[in-house]
């Protein structure tokens, strides 16, 4: 994923919690956050609660790749953390990948959805 399109900072993560939206559904939870760039930026949390150091990352990754792909369908202008519920450990890519289109579109920031929060 490219640099500019990351969410790194604590400070940044902080703020999106505190004061961005969320939405669920049985495998991740979303927050967001408008932001004052012109692209979205992206954040993992991957808590120990899921698993050992090798399953964390690996849910990671697969999370990391399924952004990758669907990055350009998403609405830009957000910071967005998300972050994987326990039996996320337990189900396979495609299943993932179906839970990350859905809260997208149940937060409204896929381009092809229609909806705009803010």
């Amino acid at each position: 994923m490219d640099k500019k399109l990351r969410l790194r900072s604590n400070e940044d993560f902080k703020k999106v919690y505190k004061y961005g939206k969320s939405y669920w559904n049985r495998n991740l939870v979303i927050y967001f956050r408008k932001n004052e760039l012109d692209h979205c930026r992206i954040g993992f949390t991957v808590t120990k609660k899921i698993g050992n150091s090798v399953v964390r990352n690996k849910i990671r990754r697969r999370m990391k790749e399924i952004i990758r792909k669907n990055i350009d369908n998403i609405s830009g202008e957000y910071d967005i953390i998300l972050v994987p519920k326990k039996n996320v450990a337990d189900i396979d890519y495609k299943t993932l990948e179906s839970a990350t289109i859905h809260i997208l579109k149940l937060a409204g920031l896929l381009k092809d959805s229609g909806e705009k929060n803010g």
